[in-house]
């Protein structure tokens, strides 16, 4: 995995209830948000919180790209850590809703959140981290040092 060095003017932290309307504009490029209030935005951060690891570790870690001075929305991302009975044990990261806010493309700040994530995984000791993208953005994510292994399967409900 190489480094990708953030630049100045921006921060990478943890999601926080006041990035609500910053994380549902930055979402809404990538899905469909849906009607979500800040009271339902702060009852799902407050779980994600209280789901530990074995360890103590969050299991649920979504992270803000933001602008230092406005603390605006640039980039949101999350790897969810899963216990495995398989590999002794073992932890698997799942990285999920990557997406820049349009405002910022073009920036590499998605590049940033992905090697950033994949640091996360790693540190707290992923055997490895996997993800699910778009035909389309394969290209993007094997720039980030992932490689294809498999194919995606899903039933919708």
């Amino acid at each position: 995995m190489t480094a990708t060095t953030i630049p100045n003017d921006y921060t990478v932290r943890r999601i926080e209830s006041r990035d609500f309307e910053g994380a549902k504009t930055a979402l809404a490029g990538l899905t469909i948000v849906g009607e979500i209030s800040q009271k339902e935005f702060d009852s799902i951060l407050n779980y994600w919180d209280s789901v530990l690891l074995p360890t103590g570790e969050q299991a649920y870690n979504t992270f803000v790209i933001t602008v230092k001075d406005t603390e605006r929305v640039a980039a949101i991302g999350t790897i969810f850590i899963e216990k495995k009975i398989i590999h002794n044990g073992g932890l698997v990261g799942h990285i999920e809703d990557i997406a820049v806010n349009s405002d910022f493309r073009g920036q590499k700040l998605g590049k940033i959140l992905i090697d950033y994530l994949s640091s996360v995984g790693k540190q707290l000791g992923c055997y490895k981290t996997i993800l699910d993208c778009d035909v389309k953005n394969v290209g993007f994510y094997e720039k980030c040092d992932y490689k294809e292994a498999g194919i995606e399967m899903q039933i919708r409900y």
